[in-house]
């Protein structure tokens, strides 16, 4: 077991390597600069040099990209090219609003897609059995912009009944006030993320209900509601808990199509705009941190599967 540990971290920390590589090249091989990013900027060549030279963006790439990643190992990200102030900075001030929102989706379109795939998995072809997996598919096929945009206008432009923009009113901290304003941007990451979720579940309850085993705990007589909790939960968790952990980054890095539409000021929209900006620092730190928690959660599931299913743990044994 602690081989494994060491292994896997040991394969993690390749990957992270491997992620800022790429990335890095990826960027900074693209023409340009980031006072590029913006055409109607008109700045003398001079001043445009003297910005470089301050930033070390002049430097060889792979100068940069050894100072960058001594930096990072130092635990210090640098400071965002856009808004000239430090990213971790940026970070603990945008994670709580993006956490608020993102944390919330995730817990009621899991909760909802459990309940709904449990439900229509022991009612195989049925007529909710068909309707929800329609319900799914058109969630999935229809894009996260285009319903954030129709909700925009049905309840705040037709029907002025929900704010469409930002996280509060001017003025005005109230929870009920930032509650209303979450209503919108939380239908379109619950109906995307649920449509995505409840397929996995329906399947894995199905898959389990169609064992032997199951038929055979039917054929001793034991009521229905004990073979679903005891029997085909259990069994069916692991592939509920995969979809599950690696959502987990999605959670800090935030919904950036609901944070841009809605101007949810969050981690989401910030990624955008530092996209936009080509800053630098910001992808970087980004990329990285975003590599890091798809690791971490996929370690999470390793130790859940340990947890739950012990045939794992003899196998690993």
């Amino acid at each position: 077991m602690i081989l494994s540990l060491f292994r896997r971290l040991a394969q993690t920390i390749i990957v992270l390597f491997g992620v800022s590589v790429v990335t890095f090249l990826a960027m900074h091989t693209a023409p340009g600069h980031p006072l590029q990013a913006n055409p109607e900027l008109r700045l003398d060549p001079t001043a445009v040099e003297r910005w470089l030279q301050l930033r070390q963006l002049d430097k060889p790439l792979f100068a940069q990209y050894i100072g960058w990643l001594s930096r990072v190992l130092r635990g210090d990200f640098g400071e965002s090219l856009l808004y000239n102030r430090p990213i971790v900075e940026l970070i603990a001030e945008l994670l709580p609003s993006t956490l608020l929102l993102t944390v919330t989706a995730f817990c009621l379109a899991l909760l909802l897609a459990v309940v709904v795939g449990i439900y229509t998995a022991t009612r195989k072809n049925s007529w909710i059995d068909r309707f929800v997996c329609s319900l799914a598919l058109v969630g999935i096929s229809v894009p996260n912009f285009w319903f954030a945009i129709v909700l925009i206008i049905i309840f705040a432009y037709r029907l002025p009944l929900l704010p469409a923009v930002g996280m509060r009113t001017p003025g005005d901290g109230s929870l009920a006030d930032i509650l209303r304003h979450m209503v919108l941007p939380l239908s379109v990451m619950v109906v995307g993320s649920f449509a995505h979720y409840v397929r996995y579940v329906r399947s894995a309850v199905i898959e389990v209900l169609e064992q032997d085993y199951v038929r055979a705990a039917r054929a001793r007589g034991l009521p229905e509601k004990e073979i679903l909790y005891r029997h085909v939960l259990p069994n069916a968790a692991i592939p509920i808990i995969t979809i599950a952990a690696l959502s987990l980054p999605r959670l800090f890095t935030g919904a950036m199509v609901a944070e841009h539409v809605f101007g949810w000021p969050g981690i989401g929209r910030w990624i955008i705009s530092a996209t936009m900006a080509r800053d630098y620092p910001v992808i970087m730190t980004i990329n990285l941190y975003t590599a890091s928690l798809v690791a971490l959660a996929n370690f999470l599931a390793d130790v859940l599967y340990l947890l739950i299913d012990p045939r794992i743990r003899v196998r690993g044994g």
